[in-house]
């Protein structure tokens, strides 16, 4: 029995934007997911998010076995997001410049602008294509700024693009390349033949027409 899978069935749902960030080997590494879940009420909860492997930060948690996630707030400034959704970690530290604090484990992580955190021990993961899954068992978690917290349907109200290192993505529509590996969107009619991926460093052959 032939089914098509019509985009359009599960585009109606709506994702939170997060900031998961860790440490290691000296550095510090974060990046915008929408991919952030309690998935078991137990105590301490644990909580699941999805990485793309290519990504520096999915890197540094394999390395550290901890990690931090902040919901980002409603009223987040562009200026964070295209910091850990758009720059790659392998290129300078994200964190330069802001005001971070370091959890129990050393994972840095944002106040202002965010509603809470939630800090997080890897105990279990699991490869999914180009993904991995990560399971945390919740270590500590804080209320920050409360109030409400900022989706990926905001953001897309705003214009804004989704972030490429977001795992959920709402495709751009219109002239571009995109790349195969991380989701960015290069907008342009042409794409340079040395055209590197900003996020990910793939090359121009990772590269397909957004149509």
């Amino acid at each position: 029995m032939s089914q098509t899978l019509n985009a359009k069935a599960y585009e109606a749902m709506d994702y939170g934007m997060y900031l998961v960030s860790t440490a290691a080997n000296g550095r510090r590494h974060g990046c915008i997911v929408t991919s952030f879940a309690q998935v078991t009420s137990s105590y301490p909860p644990r909580f699941t998010v999805t990485m793309n492997k290519d990504h520096a930060t999915t890197d540094a948690i394999l390395s550290s076995g901890t990690f931090s996630v902040t919901l980002l707030a409603a009223d987040c400034p562009e200026e964070i997001v295209n910091t850990f959704g758009y720059k790659s970690g392998r290129v300078g530290d994200k964190f330069a410049g802001l005001e971070a604090k370091v959890d129990e484990a050393g994972c840095p992580y944002l106040t202002d602008h965010m509603v809470s955190r939630v800090s997080c021990r890897v105990v279990e993961k699991l490869e999914i294509g180009s993904y991995l899954l990560f399971v945390g068992e919740a270590s500590e978690a804080e209320v920050l700024a409360g109030g409400e917290m900022l989706t990926l349907g905001d953001f897309s109200r705003r214009g804004k693009k989704t972030p490429p290192t977001a795992t959920v993505v709402r495709e751009m529509v219109g002239n571009g390349f995109r790349c195969t590996v991380c989701g960015y969107i290069y907008e342009s009619e042409t794409l340079p033949p040395d055209f590197i991926c900003p996020v990910c460093h793939a090359p121009a052959s990772k590269f397909v027409p957004n149509d």
